[in-house]
């Protein structure tokens, strides 16, 4: 049986450009689960994006995406979590971005595999479990 994911903002974004591997990677997903999961940050990022470039269209679209899939939010758990992984990271020197920390904050409390083309970039986090879709 597959692991329940958390859908990352890049892999979120190549599935809206039609990316024929992350469809078909999601198509196979939604045949184990009834609804994907991305974070309030990822809605955010994306959300972020399409006002700014006043996408409307692809907002609608972004909207309806929505409802029928499910938006995980922050938690004082999560955020607990996020700010450990992020000390722990500075510490190192390996630091990243603090919305890319807040995302596998939500992936590792909620026991999910973060879905990511940027696995170079969250390996660094240890007990963060990661794919990649767009292969």
């Amino acid at each position: 049986m597959r692991q329940e994911t958390l859908i990352d903002t890049d892999i979120l974004s190549e599935f809206f450009r039609g990316n024929s591997v992350v469809v078909a990677n999601i198509d196979k997903y939604l045949q184990d689960f009834e609804c994907l999961n991305i974070s309030i940050i990822t809605y955010y990022e994306v959300l972020n994006g399409l006002l700014y470039k006043d996408a409307r269209k692809q907002l609608a679209k972004f909207k309806q995406f929505v409802e029928f899939n499910q938006v995980l939010p922050l938690t004082v758990k999560t955020v607990d979590k996020s700010a450990e992984v992020q000390s722990e990271l500075r510490r190192k020197g390996k630091e990243i971005s603090h919305t890319d920390t807040l995302i596998a904050g939500i992936a590792i409390v909620n026991n999910l595999e973060l879905i990511t083309n940027n696995i170079e970039h969250f390996k660094r986090i240890p007990k963060l479990k990661l794919n990649n879709w767009t292969r």
